[in-house]
């Protein structure tokens, strides 16, 4: 029997470099993405550049609040600038049970300063404000901040790495890693509840000055894991 086909999953942010990589990756592996922007016009022309890169994929062009309407799981990969902004006109978009899976990182470029630099979040973390900001019942999980966004946007570039997931529920960091892994060569692995990801954001500073160093794209393994990781 054939697998019924993948829900659509939207891209909040689709137009930026981790968003386009992480929603051409996904379509490649069959997976309905529903782009998501501000501006209908901006969806629509990264809707058109994702469909040139992968033309067997299936994309559509909405406002955020559209794309959040059309999938049952949504990725938030903005500027940290941005987020609140997003969330707070997203808040009668987004419903309880659904998967948010946020990607946002708390760097100082955001607000002019160093990218290998973060700024303070009152609650601890981007993800841990997303909580804060979305309907109650909203999942929120962090997740894809070591990911390089080149490496992504780079098809024929293989990664191989881990993606650290936390989240409060153990379910919910299972759904989200079934979407990530079907990027060929992405390995979910579970670090914990929410407040880990002041930790895991962290770490996209310290790659960026590891490839600004070395002129990589240079991304996480863990070693000595057990080869079942989600059962």
């Amino acid at each position: 029997m054939a697998s019924p086909a993948p829900d659509p999953v939207a891209v909040i942010g689709a137009s930026g470099a981790l968003g386009f990589g992480v929603a051409i990756r996904l379509a490649r592996a069959g997976v309905p993405i529903a782009i998501g922007s501000r501006e209908q016009a901006r969806a629509e022309e990264t809707a058109e550049r994702a469909r040139t890169t992968v033309p067997d994929g299936t994309f559509s062009a909405h406002d955020n609040a559209g794309a959040v309407a059309a999938a049952g799981a949504v990725i938030l990969s903005v500027p940290f600038r941005n987020q609140s902004e997003t969330l707070a006109n997203l808040k009668d978009a987004l419903v309880p049970g659904q998967l948010l899976i946020d990607a946002t990182v708390p760097l100082a470029a955001a607000v002019g300063g160093k990218a290998t630099r973060m700024l303070g979040v009152w609650q601890g973390s981007a993800a841990q404000q997303t909580l804060e900001m979305v309907p109650e019942g909203v999942r929120v999980v962090s997740a894809l901040h070591t990911v390089s966004a080149a490496s992504l946007a780079d098809l024929e570039h293989s990664l191989e790495q881990d993606v650290l997931i936390c989240g409060e529920a153990r379910a919910d960091k299972r759904e989200a890693a079934a979407i990530i892994e079907r990027i060929d060569g992405l390995r979910c692995v579970d670090c914990g509840r929410l407040e880990m990801a002041r930790t895991t954001e962290a770490l996209t500073a310290l790659l960026i000055s590891v490839n600004a160093r070395y002129k990589i794209h240079a991304g996480i393994r863990l070693t000595r894991l057990p080869e079942r990781l989600w059962e």
